[in-house]
């Protein structure tokens, strides 16, 4: 799905700021051994064993507020850039300047290390086949990428390569998107942030990295949290619940093949399950219908039936808890109709009923304040506007179930290439980073 999606964007420090809140394309193995035993990312890092290669595993620190950013440091000599944390999206890119007088991210006329690739590369004609819009050939006969998304804002300019540094680790050689033009709901946001594409796509930057699975988690206390790129074994974190990952090879016009989907299977509201048919959380004949954990999408979107479901449920257990927002013409998000008055006094919910998001052979239970949120700016009297953080797929144009990274947060999310599969445990997330020595 992608960037500055639904208006969020996230970083990999995780300095979390949502390009509306997840970094390249490799043919071969990268055995980086010129690298000591301990990376440092930002903090430090520790030594895993990967297979037959002893690979470091590698923290960075990041902080979110609507989208996940991380910090990186891209050409030679290096620049320091800041992209958003996309697990829906393939290609990286960064906002580049070309021409004098233009503020941007990365300036390539000033890496020696920089070079653009040309449409006749085998990595444009190939390569670029799961993208939305495939590259095409520009009039200077160099690889032309466009990027859009679900809220309408679009990314376009050249394939490029250059080199990237996480931590002191050299990553030489990295694809990416070099942009100059585009549109976005927030121009400061495409000028000064870029997008960290994680999905299973060849271009994608962790496919580029080689890493066998990489694990995040965010904080909903302090906007804060962790990037870990290799194993996970540490003894504070509890066992993970593994979900397969769903993977379809035929080429359908609403299915996303290197998206991490999984397969839903229900929906309980304070411990009561919905009644759904299973044929409806599963992808049809067209594949529409897939659910996707997606790291550039702030909150949950749900098909309409699903959605129109779980309202009504949570409207029944919420009668008498929550007042009624009463404006039919308000929708947060252009897909969130569920809304509440709360005082503006009031400094917290009352007791709310749990949503359990259910996938084969694992939860997710979405409480207390991941339920509701407040909308900035929107004050009906002396009440403040909070709207229910699941949306209606249909109103936005998206015929798939998407698991936004707020429902993540206080998760641990590991995403396992090799054993396809996506592992979650609850763990408090600012401890987390605390017991990693990040110190955010």
């Amino acid at each position: 799905m992608g960037t500055s999606k639904f208006n969020q964007i996230l970083l990999l420090f995780f300095h979390l700021h949502l390009l509306q809140i997840s970094c390249s394309v490799f043919v071969h193995s990268k055995k980086q051994s010129n690298l000591s035993p301990t990376i440092m990312f930002e903090l430090k890092s520790q030594q895993i064993p990967s297979g037959s290669i002893r690979r470091p595993t590698s923290k960075l620190p990041f902080h979110h507020n609507v989208s996940l950013t991380v910090s990186l440091l891209a050409g030679t000599p290096p620049q320091r850039v800041t992209m958003v944390l996309d697990t829906g999206s393939e290609l990286s890119w960064l906002h580049c300047k070309k021409t004098p007088n233009v503020n941007s991210l990365f300036n390539p006329l000033h890496s020696t290390s920089y070079s653009q690739i040309p449409c006749s590369s085998p990595v444009c004609q190939t390569r670029t086949r799961d993208f939305t819009i495939p590259a095409s050939c520009d009039p200077n006969k160099l690889c032309h990428v466009l990027v859009s998304y679900a809220d309408a804002s679009s990314m376009e300019g050249t394939l490029a390569m250059d080199n990237f540094q996480m931590g002191g680790s050299s990553i030489p050689g990295t694809f990416f998107g070099c942009m100059d033009q585009g549109f976005s709901s927030s121009e400061s946001d495409s000028m000064t942030t870029g997008l960290l594409g994680m999905n299973r796509g060849s271009l994608s930057f962790v496919t580029q990295m080689n890493y066998p699975k990489f694990s995040y988690c965010i904080s909903g206390r302090d906007a804060s949290g962790v990037l870990l790129f290799g194993e996970v074994n540490f003894a504070w974190l509890k066992p993970r619940s593994y979900t397969p990952m769903v993977k379809i090879t035929s080429h359908l016009p609403y299915y996303d093949r290197v998206a991490y989907s999984v397969q839903f299977e229900g929906i309980k509201v304070g411990g009561k399950i919905l009644s759904l048919p299973k044929s409806i959380l599963q992808p049809d004949h067209t594949g529409a219908g897939q659910t996707m954990v997606d790291s550039g999408t702030q909150f949950t979107f749900l098909l309409g039936p699903v959605y129109t479901a779980l309202k009504n449920e949570y409207l029944a257990q919420t009668r008498g808890k929550l007042k009624e927002l009463g404006d039919p013409n308000f929708v947060f998000q252009g897909a969130m109709d569920l809304c509440y008055r709360v005082p503006l006094t009031q400094k917290s919910y009352p007791v709310l009923p749990t949503v359990t998001l259910m996938f084969k052979d694992a939860e997710m239970s979405v409480s207390a304040e991941r339920l509701l949120y407040r909308v900035p700016g929107e004050v009906r009297g002396s009440d403040g506007v909070h709207c229910f953080t699941f949306g209606n797929s249909d109103l936005l144009g998206v015929e798939a179930y998407i698991i936004g990274h707020h429902h993540q947060q206080n998760m641990w999310m590991e995403f396992d290439l090799v054993q396809s599969r996506v592992g979650l445990a609850e763990v408090r997330c600012d401890l987390a980073s605390q017991r990693l020595g990040l110190g955010l």
